[in-house]
């Protein structure tokens, strides 16, 4: 009774997943510590013309209702409604040829695996490839111990992928319910109400006090099979149950997600949106420890807010009223965080990736809507910045309509490959699946060379 009391703080079973994690918090051979990624997952698929690849010479059905805008790099342009990332673009990367052909969503695997076998609409076994952070966090490990090496801010499980073969000790730590952070209904209104970041709630009536004299119990009862335990499983046990009570308890997991720590200034400079408030959240979780935090930039449960087909068909509507109210969110929060970012020492250390599963169809106007785009997975735009990589460029071509790779085609595995390479984590990497057959962490991938890698 008391062992249950003890490892099931605050209704969690922590000490057998920090088990099993264990080798994570030694990091991998070789690895850099400090490195660290922030994907800005936008959930259900953003247009490549009317964000990153406009063709402004071309019909109203094919370029789209926005303008567009010079930005830092000569001879480059986006779309009107980013004007703070056009003006320091020569601190990012965009790439315009990424090739998108087997990735879907709901679950959302492709490019978050980086594995083209990934798609569940097609493969039943696709839900058990690990995520590319799920790799980060066996391979890498955090660089804190105690620390989540993984950490999702997600609206739903279909949105981020998970451990899958790698176990369910690998699968994203919660952030949304450790944080106190905005409500917003399902197409993105302020509730006006605040979640309770229940995953630091401790029970009624059981105060820090009673977990610690409950923990000294326990070894007080567990000292004599200590005694004559041979096989250490006893100090295995003690080791887990103090990183649980360090996680759940300790200082410097629940700082990290404690935002009224933070200057009111600095709150005030990222905005109190909720993505906004999950931005910071996340340039503080990988301040303290993280190596990969994923925020899943999305209102609904669903298949995703920047899933625009149109304004006939809600709850996400089409290009015009849609898409354009995201794009100055997602612009301010993009730049700020790398400003942040580089201001503070950090930006060379993180990696920021912003891209979503797929693109959309070269003309507007599907499923009998006048400015919807449908899902378009023959190419897609992404953006990057940060991590001391090679950046003040644009990688790859779309043709004239917007519609497939001209030159340069990017792929899922490509993309990983970078990410583990970005980390240290030799590509050759296998892990066992559940029936024990090894595989390789790479399919078909290699790191992007225009990054410097």
């Amino acid at each position: 009774m008391l062992k249950t009391s003890v490892s099931g703080l605050a209704g969690l079973s922590l000490p057998k997943l920090l088990q099993a994690r264990e080798p994570l918090e030694r990091g991998g051979v070789g690895a850099p510590k400090g490195k660290s990624v922030i994907l800005l997952w936008m959930t259900g698929g953003p247009s490549q013309i009317d964000t990153w690849d406009p063709k402004p010479d071309r019909p109203l059905e094919n370029r789209g209702p926005f303008g567009i805008t010079n930005t830092a790099l000569p001879g480059v342009f986006i779309c009107e409604h980013l004007p703070k990332q056009a003006a320091m673009l020569d601190r990012f990367t965009l790439i315009r040829s990424v090739d998108a052909k087997s990735s879907n969503h709901e679950p959302n695997m492709v490019f978050q695996t980086g594995n083209l076998d990934a798609e569940p609409r097609i493969n039943p076994e696709a839900t058990k490839y690990p995520s590319i952070a799920s790799i980060i966090a066996k391979e890498h490990g955090s660089n804190q111990s105690g620390i989540p090496p993984y950490v999702g801010f997600f609206r739903s499980r279909s949105h981020i992928a998970f451990g899958g073969y790698l176990g369910q000790q690998y699968d994203p730590f919660p952030g949304n319910l450790a944080a106190k952070l905005p409500t917003l209904d399902l197409v993105g209104n302020d509730t006006g109400r605040m979640s309770e970041g229940e995953m630091f709630q401790l029970a009624k009536g059981l105060s820090f006090e009673r977990i610690q004299n409950r923990r000294q119990l326990l070894a007080d009862l567990d000292r004599m099979r200590r005694d004559i335990d041979q096989t250490d499983t006893m100090r295995a046990i003690d080791s887990h149950q103090q990183q649980a009570y360090e996680l759940l308890l300790g200082k410097e997991t629940r700082d990290a997600f404690d935002l009224s720590l933070e200057p009111e200034q600095t709150r005030d400079r990222y905005g109190s949106h909720l993505w906004c408030q999950q931005t910071l959240l996340a340039r503080r979780l990988v301040e303290a420890g993280s190596a990969f935090v994923t925020l899943d930039l999305s209102y609904h449960t669903a298949s995703g807010t920047w899933d625009n087909h149109g304004d006939n068909i809600p709850p996400y509507g089409g290009i015009s009223k849609g898409l354009k109210p995201l794009l100055p969110l997602f612009d301010h929060l993009l730049t700020t965080l790398v400003n942040d970012l580089e201001e503070r020492g950090k930006l060379d250390d993180v990696l920021v990736i912003a891209m979503g599963e797929f693109g959309r169809t070269p003309m507007m106007g599907t499923q009998g809507s006048t400015d919807g785009r449908d899902h378009w997975p023959n190419v897609m735009s992404m953006a990057l910045a940060g991590g001391g990589l090679n950046h003040g460029q644009v990688i790859g071509a779309s043709d004239k309509d917007g519609a497939y790779v001209k030159e340069r085609v990017v792929r899922p595995g490509d993309i990983a490959a970078t990410i583990y390479r970005f980390f240290g984590i030799p590509l050759e990497t296998q892990y066992l699946d559940s029936s024990g057959r090894p595989r390789t962490i790479i399919d078909q991938g290699q790191p992007i060379r225009e990054l410097g890698l």
